[in-house]
């Protein structure tokens, strides 16, 4: 039991060096300085863990400090922030270290100098703000959704690090938010030789339209007001609607069954009843065949939309593209009715001749209820087409 206990201690400290030393190798510094650090607060006097958090600490801020004075070196205003982001680490880095200081190893003691990094933090976090705020906005001069976009996303990292530093940033903010939206508006032009009402035009376009707008598009179907400027019109052009007459189909068929009907006695040869061994006359079951007919009556009753769903940049004015869609739908309704005798009939068959004929759905009932069907292939056609909305 003690063999197995070693061979289990031996292969965890093994387990655990490979691991430290691929992280090593791996320059993943700041992984295994965490790694050393929780061992030392476990067990201050690991040399092992001592030695590999000297060295990882060194390795890691010598890689930093030679980072940032490249940066210094080229000084181009877009790696402040970047600076800002190394001096973070450098911070971070040491006050993680401080925790098990001072390191024992092989009898040394290692005590490693305190540097104050926020003033260098503040410094490039300052200088950070103010490109992010001044390229924001030279972006909100060249006028494009893209540069909106972009100036939405600086003037937000600008107000992050000295939002204090520009009285207006937040007004930027919105305004940039505002003009980078492009804004798409769903019509609808009846061709068709129908004259469908506003309410019914209208109910074409409720659609969830909450899958197709992000961060940068909204979709609506109607105008907010008149200042509201669009970037692009949906308009779904309903060119042909069809609905079919009333059709009545019968079919009949006969369902059939045998039942009891009463009895005969059993005769002898001379006429006379014949009896049982107890006496009792003996009868003999008789049966009869019934049938029904019955009339099954099928309503049946069409509708058909079709269009085209047309994608328009409204600035410049072109058409995008021009997607077909269409929709149908179908109202059917099945009854019957019997004539002879209904104890012939099936379980299933009398439960059917319950059923009455209904009267038909009128011509706009049937185009209201294919709008349904309409709604999903508008959506579809949208979703399929996202690309082009940006």
């Amino acid at each position: 039991m003690k063999h197995l206990y070693l061979t289990a201690l031996i292969m965890f400290l093994l387990t655990g060096c490979s691991s430290s030393k691929k992280l090593m190798e791996r320059g993943n510094y700041d992984a295994l300085i965490q790694k050393s650090v929780k061992n030392l607060v476990k067990d201050s006097s690991s040399e092992e863990d001592a030695e590999m958090l000297d060295k990882a600490y060194k390795l890691a801020n010598e890689r930093d400090l030679e980072r940032i004075k490249y940066l210094k070196t080229e000084n181009n205003p877009q790696s402040y922030d970047e600076l800002y982001q190394t001096y973070s680490s450098l911070k971070y880095r040491q006050t993680s270290v401080r925790k098990v200081l001072p390191l024992r190893i092989g009898g040394r003691t290692i005590q490693y100098e305190y540097v104050d990094y926020d003033k260098y933090m503040v410094e490039a976090k300052k200088k950070a703000a103010d490109y992010y705020y001044e390229n924001a906005t030279k972006l909100m001069n060249i006028n494009t959704k893209e540069s909106y976009r972009q100036a939405y996303y600086e003037f937000k990292k600008s107000k992050d690090y000295m939002g204090s530093a520009y009285p207006g940033i937040d007004n930027s903010i919105n305004e940039a938010r505002y003009l980078g939206i492009s804004r798409v508006l769903l019509g609808v032009v009846n061709k068709t030789l129908f004259n469908l009402p506003d309410e019914f035009l209208n109910n074409v376009l409720t659609i969830d339209t909450r899958e197709l707008s992000n961060e940068w598009v909204e979709f609506h179907v109607r105008r907010l007001d008149n200042e509201t400027q669009y970037d692009y019109n949906v308009d779904l052009v309903l060119q042909y609607i069809d609905v079919s007459q009333d059709i009545v189909s019968d079919k009949d068929y006969i369902e059939k069954k045998t039942i009891e009907d009463g009895f005969n006695y059993v005769l002898d040869s001379k006429g006379n009843v014949m009896k049982d061994s107890l006496g009792n006359d003996i009868k003999v079951k008789k049966y009869k065949d019934i049938t029904c007919t019955v009339i099954e009556t099928l309503q049946e009753k069409h509708c058909t939309i079709q269009g085209v769903l047309e994608i328009i940049s409204v600035n410049p004015k072109q058409l995008l593209k021009k997607e077909p869609i269409a929709a149908s739908t179908h109202f059917e309704h099945i009854s019957a009715r019997a004539i002879g005798d209904v104890n012939a009939l099936k379980p299933e068959t009398k439960k059917l001749i319950q059923i009455k004929r209904l009267p038909f759905p009128d011509n706009f009932s049937m185009i209201y209820d294919c709008t349904e069907t309409l709604k999903l292939s508008i959506h579809d056609a949208l979703r399929a087409n996202h690309s082009l909305i940006q």
